[in-house]
């Protein structure tokens, strides 16, 4: 029987023609309060991987560049919490996501994201 969470993340990719890219396990996302707390909208992107983290991060309302801003947050928590952005975690680098409460959903490719630093 397949894990209905990766049946969730592959379908987001087979829907918008993506290469499904797990994030490991035990890997990290950087996750803002509003997100965590389910405030729509809720926006995603994701760089690529580095050490111990996903290259996601995750907020709701307005990004901000201050350094509290994203708090680290396990993927495996986000997906077994049943978060209601974590159907979109098997994107890979160089995705982004805004979903909305009524169902709104936009998933598009971003070069820029998988730019060197």
């Amino acid at each position: 029987m397949q894990d209905p969470h990766v049946v969730q993340q592959a379908d987001v990719c087979r829907r918008y023609g993506a290469e499904i890219h797990m994030p490991e396990p035990g890997s990290k996302l950087g996750l803002a309060q509003g997100a965590a707390c389910g405030i729509f909208p809720i926006n995603g992107l994701r760089h690529p991987p580095r050490g111990n983290t996903s290259g996601w991060y995750v907020w709701s309302g307005d990004y901000s560049e201050d350094t509290d801003f994203f708090k680290p947050l396990h993927v495996d928590h986000a997906v077994s919490g049943a978060m209601a952005f974590a159907r979109y975690l098997g994107l890979p680098p160089g995705w982004r996501f805004v979903i909305g409460a009524d169902g709104y959903e936009d998933v598009w490719y971003d070069a820029a994201l998988r730019a060197p630093d």
